[in-house]
């Protein structure tokens, strides 16, 4: 049975949300506060963590950044309407998927199955056994590893398979749209925005300039591409 910690400093909204996911077969632990949720998370060791990021104590972002350095664990993050710096950063950290409040408490359940769906079986992408080299630029897929000019690079598991996706597809032109469904999946409810994050991290990871992109082009009005000629 996988454990999902929730944490959030609303009590009805721990209640409700913790009855649907006991109901859906996960075992819960619930935080009211961010320095409960890094105590629980360290007690529970939980497979999935549902976080709030407007929290007592410590907030949710400073929480996430801790639990990035503990643990890969998945997260999707409770973020107010309308708060979009907030799930930016979120997204920058390597959110798994964010909801925005309120929400429904069937819809958590179903993002929660899907993301720990795709963590447990891996990238969604068929990526075989064959490594890929771009001019400088190498991907491992076995590894999931990445290095450029054979100096390793260190990408989040998204990053990652937006990366291998676009790297498989030289010089093809992908919406926003295109990528969410091939990379995140048909169950990830996010906007565009969150492609747009990803693009942005990993050129300043992978780009000498990422302000004048040598892999990852912008099609201004369509979309990304990765250059066919590299």
């Amino acid at each position: 049975m996988q454990k999902v910690l929730v944490v959030d400093d609303e009590p009805q909204i721990l209640d409700v949300v913790a009855k649907y996911l006991v109901r859906d077969g996960f075992q819960v632990a619930t935080a009211r506060d961010g320095e409960a949720a890094l105590s629980a998370f360290n007690t529970n060791k939980p497979d999935l963590v549902v976080l709030d990021l407007m929290l007592p104590k410590v907030d949710g972002l400073e929480v996430f950044k801790r639990l990035r350095n503990l643990s890969a664990v998945p997260v999707i993050m409770l973020t107010a309407k309308g708060d979009e710096t907030d799930r930016i950063v979120g997204l920058e950290l390597g959110a798994d998927d964010y909801l925005t409040k309120p929400f429904s408490p069937r819809e958590l359940s179903a993002r929660v199955k899907a993301v720990l769906r795709r963590a447990t079986t891996g990238t969604m992408l068929d990526t075989g056994e064959r490594v890929l080299v771009r001019g400088a630029l190498r991907i491992d897929p076995r590894a999931r590893s990445v290095s450029v000019a054979d100096k390793e690079v260190e990408l989040t598991s998204k990053e990652f398979d937006l990366l291998w996706f676009l790297a498989s597809h030289p010089g093809q032109v992908f919406t926003r749209v295109q990528l969410l469904d091939h990379v995140w999946g048909y169950e990830f409810y996010g906007d565009s925005s969150t492609v747009t994050v990803h693009m942005r991290r990993l050129r300043e990871k992978i780009e000498t300039d990422p302000a004048n992109p040598h892999f990852l082009s912008t099609v201004w009005g369509v979309g990304y591409k990765f250059e066919k000629d590299v």
